[in-house]
């Protein structure tokens, strides 16, 4: 995969911030990440930790970490148009509140995933997305990035990459640090945590065209 140049921040700052931003976030959340362990725990059962692998820069696959927030699929078969039966009140809660992601702060820290970028999506999105919309694999996924800000999952998967190929063209620092403090803002206000589609969004079939 061909990429634009990296700017100086990119290259030297970018990563070794984002190893101490989730290194201490995890420290400071340790209680809660506890607590909500616990609770999964309880109210779901086991596995408390929803694990699945995911493409990450240049399409490189990992395994994603996220607190479990559903029941078990039926027969072991998960299909997207299953979710809503699947996710339980307090799995909306978790979703809601975006407790449910605070594990991937575990990916930032290994190093799949950035504080900022494209938010990681499904394997099978790889064959799917057009020449443009694959840009958003030139960078490390994030855990939250311009689309989560601009509409999250009440926008259109085609306005979602459009947000995270902005992205890709135009990283700072200040450019992070200003979706950083819009990502807590708009998780205490709970906007577009869904779509109107499954329980949380449609899956992503191609977008028709070139």
């Amino acid at each position: 995969m061909k990429h634009r140049p990296y700017g100086p921040y990119e290259q030297i700052i970018k990563r070794p911030q984002d190893f101490l931003c989730a290194f201490l976030a995890i420290i400071v959340l340790s209680p809660i990440l506890l607590i909500t362990a616990l609770l999964v725990r309880i109210k779901l059962g086991s596995p408390v930790f929803f694990i699945q692998d995911r493409p990450g820069k240049d399409g490189k696959i990992f395994k994603l970490y996220k607190f479990r927030t559903m029941l078990p699929a039926k027969e072991g078969k998960v299909r997207i148009e299953d979710d809503a039966a699947r996710l339980t009140p307090f799995g909306r809660k978790l979703r809601s509140t975006s407790l449910d992601e605070l594990p991937e702060l575990f990916n930032i820290v290994k190093g799949d995933m950035a504080v900022v970028g494209p938010r990681p999506l499904l394997v099978q999105y790889l064959s799917r997305y057009n020449e443009q919309q694959a840009r958003r694999h030139e960078v490390r996924p994030g855990f939250t990035g311009l689309a989560q800000i601009n509409g999250r999952n009440s926008i259109s998967w085609e306005d979602k990459f459009d947000w995270d190929v902005k992205y890709v063209d135009h990283i700072t620092f200040l450019g992070d640090w200003k979706i950083i403090f819009e990502t807590v803002k708009t998780v205490f206000k709970r906007k577009g945590i869904s779509g109107g589609e499954s329980a949380t969004m449609t899956e992503f079939m191609g977008s028709g065209d070139e």
